[in-house]
């Protein structure tokens, strides 16, 4: 049996974190040689449903689970913390702008950043959830100068699998059978769902399903408004699906995936593909199982993918324009 490990959770007590708290437990991310340790934090008034939360993890009775701190203070919460889920952040309300969901959240992940940077372990790997997920992120990672950046990673994997899956069912295959389909860009409605390098049965998806005009038409535009759209039949954000994607993300960082299946991970851009430095941006990645990560450089990206990765990028610097007050 492999030593423990520190997972922290922000918003635990959440629809995300209500998902994701019991499959970490039943070793979902390390594997199931490796016990953990559960820190979950919540904001004051949401203590009560943590400490809920907490009786039912001890009712499950996981054999991997080893200990649980609740707690109100990132200092806590985040102590030696080896990985760590950034899900809470402030929902969206009616009639907010973007720019104003970004303002509100940006103290928030200062304040997490300074925490991570202080009191979590030295190896830590940090996943935001917590919506604009990429830009939150990039205020977490300024505020930590003494953690490096590529630590810092944001989650358009929920992209990833709504596209495998669109595409799938379009070709009547299964989405295990979709490969190479990467996000580009922000996780919002621009983000760019690239089929053009997407392989299904090893065969391009273009050749596969015969219609360019659904690929560039509907089937973008389903996969960049499918949160919208589950709200809409549900009457609830997608937690499930979000929850199992956040587990993907920090799994993948901890598995290998090499080039013929990348996985999508949004990352401080270097430049690669043309994309603009100093956001973090979605690009299919390979990792190494160590934590690691690597912008794969083989895909190829024509006038069309270019132009629709562009949109989603030029809305990614605009966000950190509206926070540029809090990136020191």
């Amino acid at each position: 049996m492999n030593k423990p490990r520190r997972v922290a959770i922000t918003g635990a007590a959440g629809q995300i974190g209500y998902s994701i708290l019991p499959r970490i437990a039943a070793g979902q991310v390390f594997g199931t040689d490796t016990p953990v340790i559960l820190q979950m934090l919540e904001i004051p008034p949401a203590l009560g449903a943590l400490k809920g939360v907490a009786m039912e993890l001890e009712d499950c009775a996981f054999p991997l689970l080893q200990d649980i701190v609740c707690s109100d203070d990132p200092n806590v919460a985040f102590k030696d913390a080896d990985l760590i889920f950034l899900i809470g952040s402030k929902p969206r309300s009616k009639g907010m702008e973007r720019k104003d969901l970004i303002l509100e959240n940006g103290p928030i992940f200062t304040g997490q950043g300074k925490a991570i940077n202080d009191h979590a372990s030295s190896d830590v790997r940090v996943v935001v959830v917590g919506n604009p997920c990429n830009t939150n992120c990039l205020i977490a990672m300024h505020s930590a100068p003494d953690v490096p950046n590529d630590r810092f990673t944001a989650m358009t994997r929920l992209d990833q699998n709504r596209a495998k899956a669109q595409l799938a069912l379009k070709a009547s295959a299964h989405w295990n059978d979709v490969k190479r389909c990467a996000i580009w860009g922000n996780h919002s409605n621009t983000q760019f769902p690239d089929w053009t390098n997407a392989r299904i049965g090893g065969k391009p998806a273009l050749e596969v399903i015969g219609d360019r005009s659904w690929l560039e038409g509907e089937f973008v535009k389903t996969v960049q408004e499918r949160g919208k759209a589950i709200i809409e039949a549900r009457g609830l954000s997608s937690a499930m699906s979000a929850a199992n994607a956040a587990l993907e993300h920090a799994g993948a960082l901890f598995a290998v995936h090499g080039a013929d299946d990348p996985v999508s991970l949004a990352v401080p851009s270097d430049g690669s593909y043309g994309m603009p430095e100093g956001i973090v941006c979605s690009f299919p990645c390979t990792t190494d199982g160590r934590g690691n990560w690597s912008i794969l450089q083989d895909f190829e990206l024509d006038d069309y993918a270019k132009a629709q990765a562009k949109v989603s990028t030029d809305e990614l610097l605009e966000e950190r324009s509206a926070v540029a007050h809090l990136l020191g």
